[in-house]
């Protein structure tokens, strides 16, 4: 045998090594899903960077303007300003989050009916967005099903506001869409928290006497902390770049448009692909700052859930050598 017969075959013996073979599995897994990501999201995300450094449509001649994309997003009313309109969304987030840790809390509990509430109230989530909107463009619409219902309970038509063109309410219409339709995923996500909790815990409460409430406070909440925290940046983050309810349900019109509204228009109607880029980057930071913040101010309010108990658990047990160790001293020993 030639010597590169032998290293041929020492080369095809390493390869049906299961170490090498499980290598090979990994990075073949691996390559499709990050070779689309890197087309579809990391190549693009570079070049929208790019982008928002020119004055330029999609087609024609681009001017280098160097940062005074970002400088005209903070001076025009239709940009920055628009990103207020968050904290209606922000705001129905909170009392999502609410009901839904509500329902998911009693929904845990050995309940009859209880899997077909959890699938009546998960439904809505099943629904795409824009069928959402369509949903809530007629509800809201004058003289259909609100105004229907309304008027059963003893309002007139005239007393009624316009629900999505009066400015002093339209926004916490279009907001309360949101509560409707992610309601249900929140639910069943703390339900899943809430059943992995050890049922021995409960079992010593009500031994000492601990009702509902001290239970829900003093064993659910800590045990589910870590999905709290999730759910509250994912709620958030979402609000800051909420689309499919405004542009369907009212266009963006009457107040309404929230900022990836009016960046969708001056993407795809005005042609200011600059400055659409520049409100894009903008909003990235925005979104990575508050997610930090939260997580920061979460953690000192609240700590990290199972990190937490470990922690808890070394002092415990520091505490306890300590203890020890000053009792055999004070023993003698």
């Amino acid at each position: 045998m030639g010597e590169k017969t032998i290293k041929r075959v020492q080369l095809l013996k390493w390869l049906k090594t299961g170490k090498v073979n499980r290598w090979l599995v990994i990075i073949t897994f691996m390559f499709v899903p990050v070779f689309l990501l890197l087309i579809f999201t990391y190549i693009p995300f570079v070049k929208m960077i790019g982008f928002s450094f020119y004055d330029m449509k999609y087609i024609g001649k681009r001017e280098f303007v160097g940062f005074e994309n970002y400088l005209d997003v903070f001076q025009r009313d239709d940009c920055f300003k628009a990103l207020r309109l968050s904290f209606y969304y922000i705001g129905a987030s909170f009392i999502q989050l609410a009901i839904a840790l509500y329902f998911a809390t009693v929904l845990s509990t050995k309940l009859r009916g209880g899997d077909f509430f959890k699938g009546f109230l998960f439904f809505p989530y099943l629904i795409g967005g824009i069928a959402v909107g369509f949903i809530f463009k007629f509800f809201y619409t004058r003289g259909f099903v609100l105004d229907t219902i309304l008027t059963w309970c003893g309002f007139t038509q005239e007393t009624l506001p316009y629900w999505l063109k009066d400015t002093k309410i339209n926004n916490i219409s279009v907001a309360a869409t949101s509560i409707w339709r992610y309601m249900g995923q929140n639910m069943v996500l703390f339900i899943g928290a809430i059943m992995s909790v050890d049922g021995t815990m409960y079992e010593a409460a009500a031994i000492d006497g601990a009702n509902e409430w001290q239970k829900f406070r003093y064993i659910v909440l800590p045990s589910i902390k870590t999905i709290i925290v999730l759910n509250m940046i994912l709620s958030i983050t979402g609000s800051l770049s909420a689309f499919e309810p405004p542009y369907v349900i009212t266009n963006g019109n009457f107040g309404t448009a929230t900022y990836f509204v009016v960046m969708n228009k001056l993407a795809h109607e005005s042609q200011k692909v600059g400055l659409a880029s520049a409100m894009a980057i903008i909003l990235l930071v925005i979104i990575l700052f508050a997610t930090i913040l939260q997580k920061v101010i979460f953690k000192y309010f609240f700590g990290e859930g199972e990190e937490d108990s470990i922690r808890d658990q070394r002092r415990r047990r520091k505490r306890q050598k300590l203890a020890e160790s000053r009792g055999l001293k004070e023993a003698g020993v």
